[in-house]
């Protein structure tokens, strides 16, 4: 019974952290500016890695597993972080501005 409980909840949370991956995919697809872009990467992108890696982490065989996938989570947020403060650096200094909505 505890095993279908957390193979269903494990499940659950990996489906929910694939739809933030397509939803952050849909904004780099779809969003106007660089860093609009990056917004998108970052928040959706790390929700749900962290979500498919809760769900593995319940799903895992021993507790160390587990924890061994919860640290692996914070390692990309540590880089996720970094890269995307260096893409805006980047754009920073070549002077890419954000797009101007005009609102009517």
């Amino acid at each position: 019974m505890i095993a279908n409980v957390s193979a269903v909840l494990g499940a659950t949370l990996c489906i929910a952290g694939s739809l933030f991956f397509v939803a952050g995919t849909l904004g780099l697809l779809r969003f106007p500016d660089v860093y609009t872009r990056l917004h998108a990467l970052t928040k959706a992108d790390n929700l749900g890695l962290g979500l498919i890696a809760t769900g593995i982490a319940i799903q895992a065989s021993s507790w160390m597993v587990g924890l061994k996938v919860i640290l692996i989570w914070g390692l990309a947020l540590l880089a996720s972080a970094t890269a995307c403060n260096l893409i805006a650096n980047a754009a920073i200094r070549a002077k890419i501005r954000p797009r101007q909505t005009t609102e009517r």
